[in-house]
Order: C-alpha cells, then sequence, then structure tokens
C-alpha cells in the first residue's frame, strides 16, 4: 500500500492524464478508481470547466497526482 493513497484523500489534487488534468477534492479510492468530488476539467487552452457531481477516474490512466499544500488550491 502506498503511503499517499491514505495521506491524500480529503486533500485538493491535480489529477494528471496524457491529454487532460482534473483538480478536486480526492473524495475516495475504491480499487482501481480514484473518486473526486468538487472537480474541474483543465484542459490545454481552455478555461477550467467544473464538473457536476464525482468524477471517477480509472487509476491506470493516470500519469501523475499532485497534492496540493494547505495554501494552494483552485
Amino acid at each position: 500500500m502506498f503511503a499517499w493513497r491514505r495521506t491524500a484523500v480529503r486533500k485538493r489534487v491535480v489529477v494528471n492524464l496524457a491529454d487532460k488534468a482534473f483538480s478536486g477534492v480526492l473524495w475516495a479510492k475504491r480499487g482501481p478508481l480514484l473518486v473526486l468530488r468538487d472537480a474541474e476539467l483543465l484542459e490545454p487552452g481552455r478555461s477550467p470547466h467544473r464538473m457536476d457531481g464525482e468524477v471517477v477516474i480509472e487509476r491506470h490512466r493516470i500519469e501523475f497526482t499532485q497534492v496540493l499544500s494547505a495554501g494552494g488550491g483552485g
């Protein structure tokens, strides 16, 4: 088990995929899935787009995840 998975839950993160990213609160990890709440879709050359409900991301698609500091965020 990776320690970041325990410490990052309920914190604001940026989840980077190959072609886009999501910013939000890492709400849960359910097997191969991460669940974000209060999320925004981030795409190159576009303004952030607020997402309704929860965003579910398959972990195998994730390039890397950034855990934002308490003073940072979106």
